[in-house]
């Protein structure tokens, strides 16, 4: 996307898009760590570059202390100029302001699921009776005192993959 707009030159990177709210983003702070005065910072939407509104401000005060511009391709703002700098406020608030109620609605439709009977997540693999049957084999021990079931032989009497019993086992303790 950064190439596609004829942004060329020292560190021109089109890199992975993060989520937002995201808290670890490192390709974020590194590009923001590259950056010298001069420098304009190109990033494709203002929802791509801020956690919340309070951060997004943050990020553009520092970035104008050091004397790096800033310009989101998709809303066309350039924070080099009074006007870009004043949509780029508006539109930041729009964009936490629709944030919230994205999250709000998710939430509303969560509880209205739960209230209906509806869990999410994906079903288990394993059946009561699956599970027990992969208790009972891994517990069983030889004469020598050594597992007499590998995983593999456990996972394949009940019918998953070897990483399906692991994972039991490990949510079984």
């Amino acid at each position: 996307m950064v190439f596609s707009a004829g942004i060329t030159g020292r560190g021109a990177a089109a890199g992975r898009a993060a989520s937002g709210k995201n808290t670890a983003r490192p390709e974020l702070d590194s590009a923001l760590a590259y950056l010298r005065a001069g420098d304009v910072f190109v990033i494709t939407r203002l929802s791509r570059a801020m956690r919340s509104l309070k951060h997004l401000l943050a990020l553009a005060d520092e970035l104008r202390e050091r004397g790096v511009g800033l310009v989101v391709l998709k809303q066309q703002i350039d924070t080099t100029t009074p006007q870009g700098r004043l949509v780029f406020h508006l539109l930041g608030v729009i964009d936490e302001f629709q944030r919230e109620l994205i999250v709000e609605g998710t939430r509303e439709g969560l509880a209205a699921a739960r209230a209906r009977g509806r869990t999410g997540g994906r079903k288990p693999k394993l059946d009561a009776r699956q599970a027990a049957t992969v208790r009972r084999m891994y517990a069983a021990a030889g004469p020598d005192g050594k597992r007499q079931h590998t995983v593999a032989e456990i996972a394949e009497a009940v019918g998953v993959h070897r990483t399906t019993v692991y994972d039991y086992l490990k949510k079984e303790g």
